[in-house]
């Protein structure tokens, strides 16, 4: 165009400009999605690591709270469940074993599925990231011959599952109504609730948030 221009040919410049603000209207018409998602992505990058870390921390939260407050209507209550959460190691053999659920996680789906007389109330429920994913697993049961004799099968099965994985497991007794978590082949009984919220949460801190929250702390000095 600037050649055009310089050369006084006005015809030609005219076409010439016009015809790069069609070709350039036409271009954004036709690669307008493309467009759209490069603008979304831009838009996402500078917050995405930070946003990720702060949805995985509120997820966890949360559902350690749902199972808290789970246990202690179930305590109250004095019915027997069993709850594995699933850390690392994938438990799709145990999960297999029961009904799959695929339910966000709430303590009124997990109250139902442990009420008496009810189909799935029998077997362990496994939770997956915030996920109820199946209900009445069967658990394999601890070889152990130290464990004390007031402990029956639940107790047994939910020590029997953290001896071959690494998940954590709540246990709440149908006779006596008493809150326990089984971890790593051991068992720590008559929790309150303060005491299993804790233990769930030093639970996944010691596990594998012990990445996020380095992310977290790493954009944090940088924010600095």
């Amino acid at each position: 165009t600037q050649i055009s221009k310089w050369q006084q040919l006005h015809a030609i410049n005219w076409i010439l400009r016009n015809t790069m603000t069609v070709g350039l209207i036409a271009l954004l018409i036709v690669f307008q999605p493309e467009l759209r998602r490069a603008l979304e992505y831009i838009g996402r990058t500078k917050f995405l690591t930070k946003s990720i870390i702060d949805i995985e921390q509120e997820e966890i939260n949360m559902m350690i709270e749902e199972v808290v407050e789970t246990a202690g209507s179930l305590s109250r209550q004095k019915i027997g469940a069993l709850i594995v959460i699933e850390r690392e190691t994938g438990l799709n053999e145990v999960v297999e074993t029961g009904t799959i659920i695929k339910g966000a996680i709430s303590r009124g789906l997990l109250i139902n599925i442990f009420m008496p007389n009810t189909p799935l109330h029998d077997g362990a429920v496994v939770i997956r990231k915030g996920e109820i994913l199946a209900a009445g697993c069967f658990l394999p049961l601890t070889e152990s011959n130290n464990l004390s004799r007031e402990l029956g099968t639940r107790h047994r099965a939910g020590i029997g599952i953290t001896e071959r994985s690494d998940a954590i497991v709540v246990i709440i007794s149908e006779e006596t109504g008493a809150i326990s978590v089984a971890e790593s082949g051991n068992l720590r009984r008559f929790l309150d609730l303060n005491g299993l919220r804790t233990t769930l949460t030093d639970g996944f801190e010691s596990n594998d948030n012990k990445q996020w929250q380095f992310l977290k702390m790493k954009w944090r000095q940088k924010d600095e």
